[in-house]
């Protein structure tokens, strides 16, 4: 039986393809355990590979670089996606954007 995970994704400016994605249990993410908790970018919307931020990127966006601060607003502002998908031995043949 696979572990069951949830996306939360944060777009800094909506009319901008940089998104932010924590990754996340979904038993963790109500219980607010930010320190159990990885931070990924990418530049290129849903479609775009995750990669690990710079502390600049997150300074900019986020007015701070410590992964603690920077998880609670994503947690606060962001919206969360559920996914069976994540984790699988291929995620770059899913389009999460059409649930494919």
């Amino acid at each position: 039986m696979s572990k069951s995970l949830t996306k939360v994704i944060y777009k800094p400016d909506h009319t901008s393809t940089d998104e932010y994605t924590v990754i996340v249990n979904p038993e963790e993410y109500k219980k607010w355990k930010a320190g159990a908790f990885d931070i990924f970018h990418s530049n290129q919307g849903h479609q775009g590979r995750l990669g690990q931020p710079s502390k600049q990127q997150l300074e900019n966006d986020f007015g701070t670089s410590k992964d603690e601060e920077v998880v609670t607003q994503i947690l606060q502002k962001g919206k969360d996606q559920g996914s069976d998908r994540i984790g699988s031995s291929n995620p770059g043949s899913t389009n999460v954007s059409r649930g494919r």
